[in-house]
């Protein structure tokens, strides 16, 4: 069913505009320059929904700066008036789920990439469009930086066990995993979605992942074990 258009959508939208990127495309490259004194990290949370997980993320880290990417206006606009009342600096929104994240960022140019909750698209002809598949893998991998990480959760398990696959597939390798992140009391922030599920019962499952540490490179003539 179609989400029916809320009122006043598109005044409230102009209300926010200064937090609403327009041309993400004009500011590749230059992303951490948003500010008079530049950001350390580019984070961005693909689906960021109503806003609230990169809102109280980026309370967390204001050194970094937060980028929500959402598709649907009638959601984005929550989010946006969020940031707005709580007046976060370090937050900007994009009014898209980019297919290629290429277009708007440059190579190794984003530390983090949040996938929270994302649309599991359960029938097996519509594998590709799950934001964990291959050719969302290859998108991501080239804007993360050398030691960027993905930061993955849901409460469907075939779409983790399909993304584990993917990530070996892709050639990440997983640096934390956990099938109940919640199992002794909340851990992290949550989103929308993480608060009801949990409140449900519902086990929650995490696991961040990079691309593999590089090996120590061997010494001509040095025996390393007899370094340590």
């Amino acid at each position: 069913m179609r989400m029916r258009r809320k009122p006043n959508l598109d005044a409230r939208m102009d209300r926010c505009a200064n937090l609403l990127i327009s041309t993400p495309e004009s500011l590749r490259g230059r992303w951490l320059e948003l500010s008079e004194l530049p950001y350390g990290e580019l984070h961005i949370e693909l689906g960021c929904g109503k806003g609230l997980f990169t809102a109280e993320m980026a309370k967390q880290s204001p050194e970094a700066l937060f980028i929500g990417l959402e598709k649907v206006k009638n959601v984005i606009v929550i989010a946006l008036e969020r940031v707005e009342r709580e007046c976060l600096q370090n937050v900007r929104f994009i009014n898209n789920l980019a297919d290629d994240l290429t277009s708007f960022f440059a190579p190794g140019e984003v530390s983090r990439i949040y996938l929270n909750f994302s649309d599991p698209w359960p029938s097996q002809r519509h594998a590709k469009r799950r934001l964990t598949s291959q050719s969302f893998l290859e998108s991501y991998k080239n804007v993360l930086s050398r030691d960027g990480e993905i930061h993955f959760k849901t409460d469907n398990i075939p779409l983790f066990e399909f993304s584990l696959r993917e990530f070996q597939r892709a050639g990440l390798t997983v640096l934390q995993e956990n099938r109940n992140l919640h199992r002794n009391g909340p851990a992290g922030v949550m989103t929308d979605y993480e608060m009801k599920f949990h409140g449900e019962g519902i086990a929650i499952n995490m696991c961040i992942v990079g691309r593999p540490l590089a090996p120590m490179p061997s010494l001509p003539g040095v025996n390393l074990h007899g370094l340590f």
